[in-house]
């Protein structure tokens, strides 16, 4: 929403007690959730990042969007992550999910030898998709991370992390109740 400049309600949730609004909405009480003023539920991310950006795309992000690079990130590599981060909720050895990640890290360096961000110079639609799921797996044991993952990746991950953009988006507001009043998040 930040960088499409689209105004929004925002209502955090606390997924321990998801209010029975939400679930209203979304019966499976995943977030993020949005609900157009139509009445429309989007309940992926990244079919909600596309989806307002389509609306106002200040910085071009949607210029650099590469849907095949998000596929992987969404599919094998967060399945990986999922089983690395939370080793008691699945069946496996997380370090073998370790190792599979790493790969899919690899592919990013890559490309990030030649281009600053994943899908050029200036930030876009792939950095501001793959970039969480990167942030959570260096997040699972720092110093493998910092020992371990490619250079380039560190670099970009250190550099979104770093930026005010990142900041904006971390605002931490308190969780949403349906008595409590609304939080209006604008630029």
């Amino acid at each position: 929403m930040i960088v499409s400049e689209m105004r929004c309600e925002l209502r955090e949730v606390k997924l321990s007690a998801k209010p029975g609004a939400m679930l209203a909405v979304s019966p499976k009480g995943t977030v993020p959730v949005m609900v157009m003023p139509d009445g429309e539920v989007i309940d992926q991310s990244i079919d909600i990042m596309r989806r307002v950006l389509a609306a106002h795309d200040a910085e071009g992000w949607l210029e650099r969007d590469d849907p095949a690079l998000i596929a992987v990130n969404d599919g094998p590599f967060k399945h990986d992550l999922d089983r690395y981060k939370y080793p008691e909720r699945h069946d496996g050895d997380p370090l073998l999910h370790r190792s599979s990640g790493l790969d899919f890290l690899r592919e990013l360096d890559a490309r990030l030898t030649r281009t600053a961000n994943l899908s050029g110079e200036a930030r876009g639609m792939s950095d501001a998709a793959v970039m969480p799921f990167v942030r959570q797996f260096a997040a699972v044991d720092s110093e493998w991370f910092a020992a371990h993952a490619p250079s380039h990746v560190q670099d970009w991950l250190s550099r979104h992390l770093a930026s005010p953009l990142f900041d904006a988006a971390m605002v931490r507001v308190p969780p949403w109740a349906p008595e409590t009043p609304k939080v209006m998040f604008s630029r």
